[in-house]
């Protein structure tokens, strides 16, 4: 149980850290990238709606924060789970592990015979 502790920590700790260099990846390299496609440095002040009372409906500073989402999403796959997955493949390949097949459930294939046969019927 204590080893499982530590474990989690240091995930907890290197994800803290990981998380703060894909925040500086999104902030300082792509968003740039796309203020100069844009124009703006964000999009805080676009779509700026100003009602009575000085109340304001900020959809700029929503779209911001959900382009930053989306960039950390793809650099995430990008540079986590795509490499991941090609080490896994790599590793099964090179140790001869193939994927089990997966069942196919009996009514599924009589489904898919009825619909093949209806498919070659000619009318």
């Amino acid at each position: 149980m204590q080893g499982n502790v530590v474990d989690l920590a240091v995930a907890v700790v290197i994800g803290a850290a990981f998380g703060a260099v894909i925040n500086s990846l999104v902030e300082n390299i792509l968003m740039p990238l796309i203020a100069a496609l844009v124009g703006a440095p964000n999009f805080d002040n676009f779509l700026l709606l100003t009602l009575g009372d000085g109340v304001e409906i900020k959809f700029g500073v929503f779209l911001t924060v959900l382009v930053n989402f989306i960039l950390i999403a793809a650099a995430i796959y990008f540079i986590v789970i795509v490499p991941m997955k090609k080490l896994t493949e790599m590793r099964q390949a090179r140790l001869g592990i193939e994927e089990p097949e997966e069942e196919i459930d009996p009514q599924v294939a009589l489904l898919a015979e009825i619909r093949d046969e209806l498919r070659n019927r000619t009318v």
